[in-house]
């Protein structure tokens, strides 16, 4: 019955976008927007520049955002001529992006979003009574990164752990689904958090880091076989009840669900005591593209709408606790508990996907 739940669930969701991009051209029609911008964006920002509000928003500033996705990692690859703006999902694809177009700093950070590990309760209580993880709430906790990479190198799988025999869905080796770290932001983040766990609480910035961390990165990788190129795609999955029992987001999709008045029966959201958090950072390639990224970053209906998408605005805190106070069965609003991971450099961090990949 959860699953059926779960597939309707995810089917309402994919119409609501398709809607609220409908809206958009409708707003677009109407001739209340003064000039198109072109951006390429991470699929975790596809359904706030389709929100109708959203749209209304930009528009009143004289603009349209007309908006391709692609993976954060795989915008580097892109031919960017013609388009206004990037909107990767952290500062290192951006960085990279700016130094290859020149773009001149700082760059705008209108707000953030930390990675998360979504799993049903059933999951969590297992992993809770291994040791792995810690549930201080109805439906959030925390996960013990370096006991889940413990057992990750040891290769442990579902049934080694006590009452996983109950649930048929628990079996196989343990691990933490995640997207493609050569192509996908959340994929490569989840690389820079696991490595620097793995590399004794340090950034790995050198080629000595990589060669120390790379046996344990492959299997993290290698262990899932195909990977999705998109967190958006494997969050859908999670709400229609397939997939992997471990699946890692951003919180930002998980909030959105929430604050929509949606959810997933017997949710339970694991924070990484150690995880990397996602900086959606807009790489301006035109003048129109860095106002976007001004806008977007300070002006309050915009900052407004994205909390409601679940993201946490810069500087925004009181924002987001106030958007979420309902839910904080599910979000660590203060993440509590949670020491936040430094990313390695672009070339870096290509090096350890490349070295996991295989």
């Amino acid at each position: 019955m959860r699953r059926i739940a779960g597939i309707v669930l995810a089917v309402l969701l994919t119409i609501g976008v398709v809607a609220a991009v409908v809206a958009g051209r409708d707003t677009d029609d109407k001739g209340t927007a003064t000039k198109t911008v072109r951006a390429v964006i991470g699929s975790e920002k596809a359904e706030f520049f389709a929100d109708p509000e959203v749209v209304d928003a930009l528009a009143a500033e004289g603009y349209t955002v007309r908006a391709e996705t692609s993976g954060s990692w795989a915008m580097e690859e892109l031919d960017l001529e013609g388009y206004d703006f990037a909107f990767p999902s952290s500062n290192a694809p951006a960085d990279a992006l700016a130094e290859k177009y020149r773009v001149r700093q700082p760059l705008p950070r209108p707000f953030y979003s930390p990675l998360v590990v979504v799993a049903h309760r059933n999951a969590a209580e297992v992993l809770a009574a291994a040791g792995l993880a810690e549930l201080d709430r109805p439906g959030s906790g925390l996960l013990d990164m370096r006991a889940y990479l413990d057992a990750a190198r040891d290769d442990r799988t579902w049934q080694q752990l006590d009452g996983a025999e109950k649930y048929g869905e628990l079996s196989g080796t343990l691990y933490i689904a995640t997207t493609d770290p050569q192509t996908s932001n959340s994929g490569a983040l989840y690389l820079a958090a696991a490595s620097y766990v793995d590399n004794g609480g340090r950034v790995v910035a050198s080629g000595a880091d990589v060669d120390r961390t790379a046996p344990l990165l492959r299997k993290l990788v290698t262990v899932q076989g195909a990977q999705q190129s998109s967190s958006d795609g494997a969050f859908r999955d999670f709400v229609s009840g397939a997939g992997n029992p471990l699946v890692l987001v951003y919180e930002s999709q998980v909030a959105a669900l929430l604050t929509q008045g949606q959810g997933v029966d017997d949710l339970t959201v694991l924070y990484p005591d150690t995880t990397a958090t996602s900086d959606h950072t807009v790489v301006p390639l035109t003048d129109e593209g860095r106002a976007i990224g001004q806008l977007l970053s300070t002006d309050p209906e915009l900052r407004e709408l994205a909390v409601r998408h679940g993201f946490r605005p810069q500087g925004g805190g009181p924002e987001f606790t106030s958007a979420t106070d309902d839910h904080t069965d599910h979000l660590n609003q203060k993440l509590t508990g949670v020491r936040q991971a430094p990313v390695p450099t672009s070339a870096v961090l290509h090096e350890m996907a490349r070295r996991a990949r295989g």
